[in-house]
């Protein structure tokens, strides 16, 4: 569409105006063109005939207000200077943005005010993002600058510009910050640190108050930062331009001198600085010409304590005092006093103060100072003359020497910190941080303004260039014809500059002359450049000249410039300064000629040191910046450039306040005006088909919004709107639209939605007057209906009527009372019927109620009867045992009694005692010898052993320190082997490099002749440092040679003692064999004892028979014969014999005595007693048992069902199980109360079944739906047959539950008691035993055999078994080969670590210390080892984090500590560790298990990083709303594109997909069995990710900042909150840490303009910082333009209002911020001796104790 159809009436244009610039204006009447006057009006209503010039230049249109405020100019339809001056103003004033882009430039407005938008959070957020993807900023230039040097392998330049005081210093800054923040190197050197470090000192001695900035850089300074291949800061340099001397001189009013002065001046007091002799500043002349000493809010002397530190910190700490004290020589230089003596001569006087201490600083003779400052020697052909100087001339000359002196200083400085940032290694790449001056032109504009403005001429020439060569390669990308631009060209004004008889040239030769004059050179250029159209002669002028430079024509005085470009200096004071003791001072005055640098990376100042004044052909100041800047430039070309352009909003430095006329001049001057021209000379529109497709489907028919390729759809559509193709290009991925075109279809679709916008209200307006009609009409009718009902009764009312409605009243009031009286008995009837009903259906519910209480009545009082007899069954066993034990004391009383009468006895077996007496005494000295046989047996085998043992030792030692001495030596030999290797290469590199310089030497021989020979003496250096290298390295090899001989003689000695050893351990043999024959004659004499103790055995036994006689109780003597014979031989000794024969003797005699039937009567007894008491023993042992197993079986379900209770296809299972175990213990109670027990048990059932129905529909993943369905079809036929059944079933319910509590109660009572009754049981069982042994002495045994006792069960102790050397094996297979996706899976949670565990209680069980270390220190480098080889491993993370927890807690359970015990059942007391304390590996466990949660953390937020910003901002969960407005920016990294493919191809995430992963996350972890607390602690930390990370994204891009996202960002959040609720982890607090997103959303969809709506904000938004929320507010973007922005006036009452909130001032959240992860400690219930090793774990070494 042409443009002159878009000035129709309501559209608005610019007009130019005095005071802003541009204003804007509003067409009254549509433009026609021959129209000779546009009818405006402008924003204050007044109106006006804007005349229009003969050409019918019409003012520029005014974008539509939704394109106003992008983050790109390049983006607004209409592109001219009152758009992008508009543009900026709205962002910078109104949404206090500073950052704009403007193509491939970054506009910085400096706001004079600290914004929280450069912390570390803000670089982590633009690190690794495209550029565009986030709001516009200096982080996002040098990630673009990182990412493509990364990428494309190539060198990068950003080139920081501006005025002074526009921010170009703390631009370059923050760029460097960056760098060094995302490439930090792992060594040590701290090298960004350093880089970093440098900025103070070269702020301190090139940076001074001016009256624009009281920071500004006085110099151009060029930052070299170099990268390794892994691309970490390796080092920087830095090259500097055009240092301001003149400053250290001269000050004009309200400056001052370079900071470093004055901070020297402020710390005069310290140690440090008392012998530079200083004194305040405004008493040195050098530092009070412009009357300001200090700079509001700046402490010189901390400034000065920062210089130091960095002095300190990049290696210059010697370095530092020469420095001071060249620095205060100047400052004592500049108050020596020179007097006139006459008007051609001055003097000094020789005592003054200053000078005495500037000559005693500087090491130089004070009398050739006085003199060499106020004469001058000239050199004529015959004679040398001595001429003196007049007062100005030598104050001259001292200010010369002062400058020449601290520029020295600043070329060395910046020398030295070159040298300090230079690490060892090889550079790949490198990134340059140009921080240079801007276009200046002032009143009076001087040589210094006219190099800069060159310098900025060829700069701008490059960047013309380089933005003309983007747009080629843009239109070449998308197969655009490609069309020449016309674009502004700046050769003319380089050419005029520095070509032959050019400017520079012209100077040049002027200053060759000693007569030479500013005036005469102003003539030659009159002369020869009066011809030239950039150049111009002032008319009212002859001392200056007029350049017309790309920004504007400029003025130059010709006045001082070949005093400035010759830089002379007394050959006298020359000499005089290079007399000095000073090193430093003598150093600057060397007479070298070759004292540059090579020019590569390694290069020194820009400003080469100067050469003496007698030298004619010597190089001037214009001379070397011009090679200087030719260097630069050819640097720049080399790299791929980035650009920051910095504006200076006002001069008053106000925050943010805007000033339209000095922003456009500056605009003018840095380029951004060209790039605007550059790309409204084509199509500056540029929107991909997606965003064009969604923006403009409004305008789009039926027919093609169904076709199904939306670039087809989009082509048709511009078609028909467009019918001009000029006005747009279809490129493969983007549509070019030409100027206003965009604007165009803006207006189209805002007459679209006001079309539709206007049909709506039409109807709804229609709508409401139609039910207002009909509402009032109606009205009337009832009115009038009323009326005229009066009127007609009025009108026919008589008395006959009267009556006549009296009698029909009366009719119908009988009628009436008789309806009603029979309506009233029909309800009357149906009510009684109801209640009868009612009545009875609630005493049918009493009834049953009381049948079920009484049942529950009897229930208890059986179980209460069953109680209290087993209560008296113990206490009668009890008093049995006492009665049993009482009798027994009778019994032994008696025996006591028979024993005094079998007394006489003894003395007839006294003669067979003596007949014994001497086979005894032989029996004791064979015991004698063979004692000593063991003794010396014993012995031997010690020594034997501990001989073995120290031989195995040494051995051992012998083998370990033989293969140290291998390891090192084969380690000298590989350092030997390295260090020759990289010699070679070291050499090889130095020969390469050496070939390059001498290449790149002979391509500039013309800018820099004398290169060649300082490059072959570094050659020289090097190869002598590569020999002396090489001469050290030989020396090393030999000294280690020396020490592997060394080793090798050792290793000789230690075979020699290994082989005196082994002579020695040949001994061990014959020992043997000596212990052999020993071992033979001890068993003789054992085979010699037994047969005596045999013969002796059978003399005893014939003894007992002649003694026993008559007696027939032969079976009971010969049972005592034989215990008395076993006795024997199980004691060695014939007094057991003797015993024996006693007892039988007793029993004998206690058998034929009279009280035998009395006796045997109380033998009887005991024993009816005894077995009763054995009845009830092992009843109550059964039925202990019985409850111990009921008890075991439910623990061991509760445990199965708390473990699996994720698991849904096992969930059927356990509770058939659980019925099952159920079943059974109502069997037990079946007993008492069958009719009950039946009861229960379909009460059970059928709400089991309800159970299992709700749970299938609570659960929405179950995939079993069928089943599900049917169940939940059947309840519902059956939910009105139950509804009366519900009530009972729940009564019976809390029956049940009533019965199970008491039960349970019962049962814990009953085990507390047994635990008493058990020991009281053991002890009794001895006792029983023991007496039970005496009855069967004492009684006839019934049968003659005993029947075998019983086979018990295995009954296992909870721990394994293996064996020491298996101990790698079992961490192979338990930790290291274990997978999670293998075995595992069928696996109980926690397996692992229980086995484990197991093992280490046998360790325990063992009090096995070596053993026990062993197998922890095994165990934790196990797990160790398996989590660094699978660091990215979810699922072996996961599977590992939740086995050390349980073995954490198995750890802390089996502690023996009581606050771990006091939960644990009995037969888990029993299983504690008995002999260790494990609390040491507790805490490295601990330690271990952190450090596996924080590594499964950071695995998981990788994996959920990349959907956050696409799943929760940028996709539409709302279907219809859409919530993104396209910006048209052109995004740099995303500029190339595959072959046939789309921008931005990546996979697209939504909510979806993030809830998606969160459920995988959840379902591994509940399949590992981890606890509940811990996946909460894991879920708060992903959820604050999400919410960090959208919120640092929602604050830095201005596009999320609208109330539809805040829909969509609302809605989002709620799924989030449904699917805590689905996986029921509401209580680990994981959606507070979304609040401040929540919140943020809140605030983009609430009203924001009155005061009401600002308290609301206050008052809600308590997470969010004041910052955050005028950062939003500011930030806020309409979608269309029915929304509205937010006024700044409401920003400020917002502000106001949260001034007294206290808080965090930071503007990002940390999204890397980790809560503290705690592991609480979980009873486990698992029993260690039911624990099965399943056999697909491979453990056959294993075995279960």
């Amino acid at each position: 569409m042409a443009l002159l159809e878009l000035y129709t009436k309501y559209n608005r244009v610019w007009i130019p105006d005095e005071d802003e610039v541009w204003k804007s204006a509003e067409i009254l009447q549509d433009f026609t063109p021959g129209d000779g006057v546009l009818q405006l009006q402008l924003d204050d209503g007044t109106e006006l005939q804007y005349p229009l010039e003969g050409d019918g230049q019409l003012p520029p249109l005014r974008n539509p207000d939704i394109l106003v405020g992008e983050n790109d100019l390049t983006a607004l339809s209409y592109l001219h200077e009152p758009a992008v001056l508009h543009n900026l103003r709205v962002r910078f004033v109104d949404s206090k943005i500073i950052y704009t882009y403007c193509g491939i430039i970054l506009v910085a407005v400096n706001p004079y005010k600290q914004l929280p938008i450069y912390g570390d959070a803000v670089i982590h957020a633009y690190s690794g993002q495209n550029m565009g993807d986030l709001d516009p900023h200096i982080f996002a230039v040098a990630e673009e600058a990182y990412k493509q040097m990364a990428r494309n392998n190539r060198n990068q330049s950003i080139i920081v510009s501006g005025e002074s005081g526009a921010g170009k210093t703390v631009s370059a800054r923050y760029a460097m910050r960056y760098f060094a923040m995302v490439s930090k190197s792992s060594s040590k050197t701290r090298v960004e640190d350093k880089v970093l470090a440098s900025n103070p000192i070269t702020e301190a001695i090139g940076n001074a108050k001016t009256t624009r900035n009281d920071n500004s850089s006085r110099f151009g300074k060029y930052t070299e930062i170099s990268f390794d291949k892994r691309y970490q800061i390796t080092g920087a340099n830095m090259r500097t331009y055009l240092l301001e001397k003149s400053r250290v001189v001269f000050q004009s009013e309200n400056e001052r001198n370079y900071h470093i002065f004055y901070q020297m001046c402020a710390s005069a007091d310290q140690p440090d600085f008392k012998s530079l002799r200083l004194l305040s500043a405004d008493k040195f002349n050098y530092t009070n010409m412009g009357g300001e000493t200090e700079i509001d809010g700046v402490d010189d002397c901390a400034e000065m304590a920062v210089t130091c530190q960095t002095f300190t910190l990049l290696g210059l700490k010697d370095f530092q005092a020469d420095v001071f004290k060249m620095l205060a020589g100047i400052l004592h230089l500049g108050n020596v006093v020179i007097k006139a003596v006459d008007a051609d001569k001055s003097s000094i006087n020789t005592s003054d103060a200053h000078l005495a201490v500037f000559c005693d600083l500087l090491g130089v003779r004070g009398a050739d100072v006085c003199r060499w400052l106020c004469h001058r020697r000239i050199v004529l052909s015959s004679e040398t003359v001595v001429k003196p100087q007049p007062v100005q001339r030598a104050v001259n000359a001292r200010d010369a020497l002062a400058k020449h002196l601290y520029a020295f200083l600043f070329d060395c400085v910046i020398r030295r910190i070159n040298q300090a940032l230079q690490v060892p290694g090889k550079q790949h790449s490198f990134i340059g941080v140009l921080d240079i001056y801007g276009f200046e032109t002032f009143d009076v504009n001087s040589f210094e303004q006219f190099c800069i403005n060159y310098a900025n001429e060829k700069l701008q020439q490059q960047f013309n260039l380089h933005v003309f060569k983007l747009e080629q390669d843009e239109y070449m990308k998308e197969g655009i014809p490609w069309t020449l631009i016309d674009f502004y060209d700046n050769q003319p004004v380089i050419d005029l500059i520095e070509a032959k008889m050019g400017v520079l040239d012209l100077l040049d030769e002027e200053c060759l002359f000693p007569q030479g004059t500013d005036k005469n050179w102003l003539q030659k250029l009159y002369n020869y450049l009066g011809s030239r159209p950039v150049f111009e002669k002032p008319r009212l002028s002859n001392e200056a000249f007029v350049i017309q430079h790309f920004a504007d024509k400029v003025e130059y005085q010709c006045k001082g410039f070949l005093e400035k470009n010759r830089d002379t200096l007394y050959e006298e004071l020359v000499d005089t300064m290079r007399a000095s003791k000073f090193p430093l001072l003598a150093e600057f005055f060397k007479e070298e000629v070759n004292n540059s640098t090579p020019k590569a990376i390694k290069v020194k100042a820009a400003r080469p040191g100067v050469k003496p004044a007698n030298k004619q052909l010597r190089s001037t100041v214009g001379d070397k910046f011009r090679s200087s800047l030719y260097l630069l430039m050819e640097t720049l070309n080399a790299t791929t450039p980035h650009y920051v352009r910095c504006i200076k909003p006002n001069e008053e430095k106000l925050p943010f306040e805007y000033d339209s006329k000095r922003v456009v001049q500056q605009l003018r001057a840095c380029g951004v005006l060209e790039t605007v021209h550059i790309s409204a000379q084509s199509y500056p529109s540029r929107w991909t088909y997606i965003e064009f497709y969604s923006r403009y489907s409004i305008l789009m028919s039926q027919a093609e919004l169904r076709m199904e390729e939306k670039k087809q759809t989009c082509r048709t559509v511009l078609q028909r709107l467009i019918p001009d193709t000029n006005q747009y290009k279809f490129g493969r991925t983007k549509i070019f639209l030409r100027a206003g075109q965009v604007a165009y279809l803006e207006k189209l679709r805002l007459d679209c939605l006001r079309t539709a916008c206007i049909t709506i209200q039409k109807h709804v307006r229609g709508w409401r007057h139609r039910r207002h009609f009909l509402l009032m009409r109606q009205a009337a009718v009832t009115i009038q209906q009323y009326v005229r009902g009066s009127r007609q009764v009025r009108r026919t009312l008589t008395a006959e009527t009267l009556k006549q409605a009296w009698a029909a009243v009366v009719i119908q009031r009988h009628c009436r009372g008789y309806l009603v009286r029979r309506v009233y008995q029909l309800v009357l009837l149906a009510t009684v019927t109801i209640q009868a009903y009612v009545r009875g259906w609630k005493a049918r519910k009493r009834y049953k109620k009381m049948v079920e209480e009484n049942k529950v009545l009897v229930l208890q009082k059986y179980t209460r009867a069953w109680l209290a007899r087993r209560r008296f069954q113990t206490m009668r066993r009890l008093v049995l045992n006492v009665q049993l034990s009482y009798r027994v004391q009778q019994l032994r009383k008696k025996v006591e009694e028979q024993n005094k009468e079998n007394r006489g006895l003894m003395e007839r077996l006294t003669s067979l005692a003596n007949t014994h007496a001497q086979s005894l005494d032989r029996i004791q000295a064979l015991e004698v010898e063979l004692s000593k046989a063991s003794n010396e047996r014993v012995s031997i085998e010690e020594r034997e052993k501990k001989g073995k043992e120290e031989t195995n030792q040494v051995l051992a030692q012998l083998r370990s320190e033989r293969d140290e001495i291998n390891l090192e030596k084969q380690a000298v030999q590989q350092k030997l082997k390295e260090s020759i290797q990289q010699m070679t290469s070291n050499f090889e590199e130095v020969k390469k490099k050496l070939m390059e310089d001498l290449e790149r030497e002979e391509r500039l021989r013309k800018v820099a002749e004398h290169s060649g020979e300082l490059q072959k003496e570094d050659a020289a250096k090097e190869v002598a440092v590569l020999r002396e290298e090489s001469r050290r390295l030989r020396e090393e090899k030999v000294r280690l040679q020396g020490q592997a001989e060394e080793d090798t003689r050792l290793h000789h000695e230690l075979q020699q003692q290994l082989s005196q050893l082994t002579k020695h351990v040949k001994v061990i043999p014959e020992l043997r064999r000596e212990i052999n024959s020993l071992k033979l004659e001890k068993v003789d004499m054992d085979r010699r004892l037994r047969e005596q103790t045999q013969q002796t055995t059978e003399k005893m036994n014939l003894i007992t028979r002649q003694l026993l006689g008559e007696a027939k109780e032969e079976e009971l003597m010969l049972r005592l014969t034989k215990e008395v014979t076993e006795a024997a031989d199980d004691k060695g000794d014939l007094l057991f014999a003797f015993d024996g024969l006693q007892n039988a003797s007793r029993v004998v005699e206690s058998h034929l005595r009279d009280q035998k039937e009395s006796y045997e009567s109380q033998v009887e007894a005991l024993v009816f007693k005894n077995d009763h008491l054995t009845r009830e023993n092992q009843q109550l042992q059964a039925l202990f048992q019985e409850k111990s197993s009921v008890n075991d079986s439910i623990g061991q379900e509760v445990v199965r069902l708390t473990a699996e209770n994720m698991v849904i296809p096992e969930l059927k299972q356990q509770v058939s199980e659980m019925q099952r175990h159920r079943q059974d213990l109502e069997t037990q109670l079946r007993e008492q109360s069958t009719a009950m027990t039946a009861k229960m048990t379909r009460v059970s059932s059928e709400l089991q079944d309800k159970l299992e129905e709700e749970r299938a529909q609570r659960r929405l993943l179950e995939e079993r739906t069928r089943e599900s369905e049917s169940e939940r079809e059947e309840v519902e036929r059956r939910l009105e047959e139950l509804e009366e059944e519900m009530v009972q079933l729940k009564t019976l319910q809390d029956a049940e539950n009533e019965a199970k509590l008491k039960l349970r109660q019962e049962t814990s009572r009953l085990t507390a008691e047994n635990m008493d009754f058990e020991e009281q049981l053991d002890m009794k069982d001895r006792t029983i035993k023991r007496m039970q042994d005496q009855i069967k002495a004492l009684q006839a045994p019934a049968t003659v055999s005993q029947k075998a006792a019983p086979v018990v069960p295995k009954e296992f102790l909870g721990m394994l078994e293996y064996k020491r050397q298996d101990e790698d094996r079992l961490v192979r297979t338990l930790i290291l080969g274990l997978k999670p996706r293998g075995v595992v899976v069928n696996m109980i949670p926690g397996l692992a670590a229980h086995l484990l565990f197991m093992c280490v209680r046998h360790a325990d069980y063992l009090n096995d210390d070596t053993k026990l270390k062993s197998l922890m220190r095994a165990i934790i480098s196990g797990i160790k080892q398996v989590i660094m080889d699978h660091e990215e491993d979810f699922e072996i993370l996961s599977f590992w984090l939740s086995n050390t927890y349980h073995l954490l807690n198995c750890l802390k359970q089996y502690s023996g500590e009581e606050e771990f015990m006091k939960h644990n059942t009995p037969r888990q007391n029993k299983n504690c560790l008995q002999n260790f304390d494990l609390s040491e590996h507790r805490q490295i466990l601990s330690d271990l298990a952190i450090r596996i949660y924080h590594q499964f953390i950071n695995v998981m937020e990788d994996a959920l990083f990349p959907m956050i910003v696409p799943g929760m901002l940028e996709h539409e969960s709302l279907q219809g709303i859409s919530s993104m407005k396209p910006t048209g920016l052109r995004k740099r990294s995303r500029s190339v594109l595959d072959e046939g493919g789309d921008a931005g191809g990546g996979q697209a995430y939504s909510v979806a997909s993030i809830l998606q992963l969160l459920s995988t996350f959840h379902s591994s972890m509940a399949q590992q069995g981890m606890e509940v607390q811990l996946q909460g602690q894991v879920v708060r930390q992903l959820f604050y990710l999400i919410g960090a990370t959208a919120l640092n994204s929602i604050l830095l891009r201005k596009d999320l900042c609208s109330c539809r996202k805040g829909m969509q960002i609302r809605c989002n959040i709620s799924y989030m909150e449904e699917w805590l609720r689905e996986k029921d982890l509401q209580a680990c607090s994981a959606m507070e840490t979304l609040g401040p997103l929540a919140q943020a959303a809140w605030l983009l969809q609430v009203n924001k303009t009155t005061d009401e709506d600002a308290a609301e904000i206050q008052q809600r938004c308590r997470e969010l910082s004041a910052v955050q929320i005028v950062k939003i507010l500011n930030s806020y973007t309409p979608i269309d333009d029915f929304e509205k922005r937010v006024a700044p006036a409401f920003v400020r009452k917002v502000q106001a209002l949260l001034q007294e909130r206290e808080g965090s001032s930071q503007l990002m959240m940390d999204a890397q911020y980790r809560f503290q992860v705690t592991f609480p400690f979980c009873l486990s219930t698992q029993a260690l001796e039911l624990l099965q090793v399943p056999s697909s774990l491979q453990l056959g070494f294993v075995t279960r104790i």
